[in-house]
């Protein structure tokens, strides 16, 4: 499994990581964790729907209902808005993996 997936359990209820930040964790591109989340094929145990882009953007959430239903599980958990975009107080940064 790689590291992207895993490090979605790390991701604390009410906050989101970007795009960007998973990337960085992984030393690999913004575009390659979006693929990567959109091949997890167990979204329940691994919550893909906490990533979102480096504006706080909701963006590509291929489950049913899309990113209508992203925003709501996130909202779900607590994490908060500024208009479409998520405010990003509510963004997580890892400061250390395993």
């Amino acid at each position: 499994m790689h590291l992207a997936v895993e490090l979605l359990k790390k991701i604390p209820k009410g906050k989101v990581a970007t795009y960007k930040e998973m990337a960085r964790v992984c030393k690999t591109s913004s575009r390659a964790i979006g693929r990567i989340m959109a091949g997890n094929e167990h979204p329940i145990e691994y919550p893909c729907y906490k990533v979102v882009a480096s504006s706080g953007e909701l963006t590509g959430y291929s489950a049913p209902g899309g990113i209508a239903t992203k925003r709501k599980l996130l909202q779900r958990d607590g994490v908060g808005f500024v208009g479409n975009r998520v405010d990003k107080k509510y963004f997580h940064h890892f400061s250390h993996v395993r």
